[in-house]
């Protein structure tokens, strides 16, 4: 599926949302990046709890792809609760109402791996996370992505809107090893991360999907028990060069290793192939 008019991408200063815009130029698309912030990604400031600027703001769009957020570092800092319900569920809102007002015909959500909360828990092994896990979310940054994701599912539905979700992993600023022990099992560059939202852009949906969207793993599930108590040993198995990489960079491997992100679903359905992975980082 290709698009001859605009596509709107939220949060498009972010760093998810700077190499969202940059993909989808390089595949020649036309673009609009709305942000709260300036950045070359930006075209224009919106603020998406203004339900008459996102209106505006969205008409001759072809599709939109909602990377914009209050996120979980957010909370940290002491952000009111009603803030993240303004900015991640009023706001998507909007975004899908200012969609089925112009007939936009595609819209991308960006959720978080991190909905899936106490369900990562388990003191005896690693837990395997698919998109079958079922969220369990533990502040209101996740349940309100949870709730987003909720309101994506009901437009699908009820509106007819082709709405996608997209779990992405962890795509922090870090310094290289704590990048590669990342990328072993929960990790995302934010270019694969793009990737993930292009594809299912492109992609024709007869369905409400979620996807799980994280660098992958070597692990399989017979490693979760192992993983959680003594992951070098594992890590040795599955990938051997790795020992003699880490111990030549004086890094060290993660201790214990408590989840491992799986993207089987994208991969089959989407064709998304992350480059920047563990092995990636380790060839560098």
């Amino acid at each position: 599926m290709r698009f001859t008019a605009p596509i709107f991408v939220t949060g498009s200063a972010g760093r998810l949302g700077q190499e969202v815009v940059l993909l989808l130029r390089q595949r020649g698309y036309r673009v609009i990046g709305a942000d709260l912030v300036l950045a070359p990604t930006t075209d224009i400031l919106l603020d998406i709890r203004n339900r008459e600027a996102v209106l505006e703001a969205t008409r001759g769009c072809g599709a939109v792809i909602h990377t914009a957020a209050l996120h979980g570092k957010h909370y940290d800092l002491q952000i009111p609760r009603l803030e993240f319900v303004y900015t991640n569920v009023e706001g998507t809102l909007h975004l899908l109402d200012a969609c089925v007002a112009h007939q936009i015909q595609k819209f991308v959500y960006t959720s978080t791996t991190s909905i899936y909360g106490q369900a990562l828990v388990n003191p005896h092994q690693a837990v395997w996370v698919d998109e079958e896990l079922p969220p369990q979310p533990r502040d209101i940054y996740d349940i309100t992505k949870q709730a987003a994701e909720a309101l994506c599912r009901d437009f699908f539905e009820k509106e007819g809107l082709e709405t996608t979700v997209l779990r992405v992993g962890r795509f922090l600023p870090e310094s290289p090893n704590l990048a590669a022990n990342h990328r072993l099992y929960r990790g995302l560059d934010a270019r694969d991360g793009a990737l993930g939202h292009v594809l299912a852009l492109e992609h024709p949906f007869s369905s409400f999907e979620v996807f799980n969207i994280a660098a992958g793993s070597p692990f399989e599930q017979a490693d979760l028990p192992l993983l959680k108590h003594d992951p070098t040993a594992v890590i040795g198995r599955r990938l051997p060069e790795a020992t003699h990489i880490y111990q030549q960079r004086g890094w060290t491997f993660p201790s214990s290793i408590d989840r491992v992100y799986r993207i089987e679903k994208a991969q089959r359905m989407l064709g998304y192939r992350p480059r920047y992975t563990a092995q990636y980082l380790l060839q560098e």
